[in-house]
């Protein structure tokens, strides 16, 4: 499966986020404690909002994350406050530049961790249902890429939530007309650069981890020395499959079945369920 990181915030650089933390995102590459595979090593990316252009910035690369020196040179100088970064370990697809997430469509970013179970078997129904003026932007061959093509295609740009439900029913729906019991594995994100929003869910009812912090204004009350709270603003917002550290009550665990949402500060967690295609 892949490591994921999604942060909103008053701007850090990437290095403050890939690099810095105990259990950072680049180490997660190597030593991953609640992954699936502890090595995430078949390519890496990271996107980003600066300002400069109308859509975001993104740097993907086939090396493994922990040995790509671009990659280091380049956190240290990049400046966000919106950033999604990714650490990929393939289940059965080619290790390429357009296989590694986020994945990118005009202002939006979109990750996976997860997949789709006995994918091959329905690719050909669930990329059938994709917009046909949006199906030559798939670029590459991951059940992940289909599926963010399956969101756009429901209206990902207006209702997120919704286009995401529709998108995971789609998948159940075609993979269990084809014999597959559990169709949906993994945890989705997904941002316009301003707000964004999260999933936990799986067919099985047994999703990949996700986690989010705790209001930092309140960790910095209790932990006043800890140097790390000191660079976040109050309305940093940070969305991880697994913890980057091991400060007691940081992080919180995000319920199955659920949808997280982030707008500044705020942040609303709802119920999330698979939804039919609208006709």
């Amino acid at each position: 499966m892949c490591r994921w990181l999604a942060y909103s915030g008053a701007p850090v650089t990437l290095d403050d986020l890939l690099y810095k933390p105990a259990n950072s995102l680049v180490l997660q590459s190597r030593h991953s404690h609640l992954g699936v595979e502890p090595t995430n090593g078949d390519g890496f990316g990271v996107g980003w909002y600066d300002g400069h252009a109308p859509e975001p910035g993104l740097f993907r690369s086939t090396e493994p994350a922990w040995n790509d020196r671009n990659l280091r040179e380049l956190a240290r100088h990049v400046r966000s406050g919106t950033v999604f970064a990714h650490v990929r370990a393939t289940t059965g697809t080619a290790v390429q530049q357009t296989n590694c997430h986020p994945f990118r469509h005009d202002r939006w970013l979109f990750m996976h961790n997860g997949s789709l179970d006995r994918f091959p078997t329905y690719k050909r129904d669930l990329q059938l249902a994709v917009d046909p003026a949006l199906f030559p932007t798939i670029e590459g061959t991951t059940d992940s890429e289909t599926v963010f093509h399956l969101a756009l295609t429901a209206g990902l740009t207006d209702d997120p939530p919704a286009a995401m439900a529709v998108a995971v029913g789609q998948v159940e729906e075609a993979g269990r007309r084809r014999g597959v019991d559990f169709p949906f594995q993994g945890t989705l994100a997904a941002t316009d650069g301003r707000r964004m929003w999260a999933v936990r869910y799986s067919s099985e009812g047994r999703s990949r981890s996700l986690f989010r912090n705790a209001d930092v204004s309140v960790l910095r009350q209790h932990y006043p020395d800890h140097p790390a709270l000191h660079e976040l603003s109050d309305d940093a917002r940070i969305i991880v499959s697994e913890p980057l550290g091991e400060l007691r009550g940081a992080w919180l665990e995000v319920p199955e079945g659920t949808c997280l949402a982030v707008d500044g500060a705020d942040e609303e967690l709802r119920p999330f369920e698979p939804a039919p295609a609208t006709t």
